[in-house]
């Protein structure tokens, strides 16, 4: 039998195999750490912050051992931010990784040369997350024809986020399906995140903007849906999301972006 010691390292090995390559896929049970960063590109200067991960920026990532999943940018207003998802082995690989990539010769003369007439980014945002035990693998994915991506970001009433992930498991990606909808990635925060204890990140990717209001509305309408809401809520005592606590944001893949 194993001893405690050779099982941690026996996971540490495989846990690395999983990540050396972004083609091969990272059970969900297993997922890395997921990093969701999104950009603020100062006004006019997209365009240069786009042509800068094109260019550069991703590669780089890829020198240093960070696994480029998709990069979006908003339907509606897209000149503002733009999104994407890293995936790490933990958070200390990805911490070495960014020092390293900062570091890299090849990327200060990029950064460089592309801020000559200012910065590109006025902010970014860094939200760091794990796979849930029902999410997809964490790997590129790539549809057959153009699609739209759908963020969607819940936040629970308190202590309701395990009741809202074991309606999820049990129901509602399945029934996601069944209307049409494909499930891409399904993340919470990790621990010690602002909000790790009552928030639900997801992916969908839809047809179009009107085929993902029309999956819903059928969705919402399906008698299973409806029973098993209800039968969460009872059990619960109430709704499993706060007052507002369901935001959505449509999204559509850069022409870089590896998840299209």
């Amino acid at each position: 039998m194993l001893t405690r010691s050779l099982v941690a390292v026996a996971v540490a090995v495989a846990v690395s195999q999983i990540v050396s390559a972004a083609d091969k896929p990272v059970p969900a049970t297993d997922a890395p750490l997921i990093e969701l960063r999104v950009y603020t590109a100062t006004k006019g200067k997209l365009d240069a912050l786009n042509a800068r991960f094109r260019d550069h920026t991703l590669k780089l990532f890829e020198k240093h051992g960070m696994i480029n999943l998709g990069y979006w940018m908003p339907i509606e207003n897209p000149d503002e931010k733009l999104y994407y998802l890293l995936a790490h082995k933990d958070r200390a690989t990805r911490n070495a990784s960014f020092k390293a990539f900062q570091a890299d010769a090849d990327w200060q003369k990029a950064h460089a040369e592309s801020e000559k007439d200012g910065k590109l980014v006025t902010k970014i945002e860094e939200h760091f997350l794990s796979a849930t035990d029902y999410s997809p693998a964490a790997k590129v994915v790539k549809g057959d024809k153009p699609r739209v991506f759908e963020l969607r970001t819940y936040t629970t009433t308190e202590g309701n986020l395990a009741a809202l992930n074991s309606r999820f498991r049990d129901h509602t990606v399945k029934l996601f399906e069944k209307h049409g909808m494909t499930n891409l990635y399904y993340f919470t925060p990790v621990k010690g995140e602002k909000d790790e204890a009552n928030t639900l990140i997801y992916f969908l990717a839809h047809d179009s903007v009107d085929a993902a209001k029309k999956s819903f509305d059928s969705f919402r309408k399906d008698p299973s849906w409806i029973a098993a809401k209800e039968a969460s809520e009872k059990a619960a005592g109430s709704s499993l999301t706060t007052k507002d606590g369901v935001q959505s944001l449509f999204l559509k893949a850069v022409d870089y972006s590896p998840t299209k």
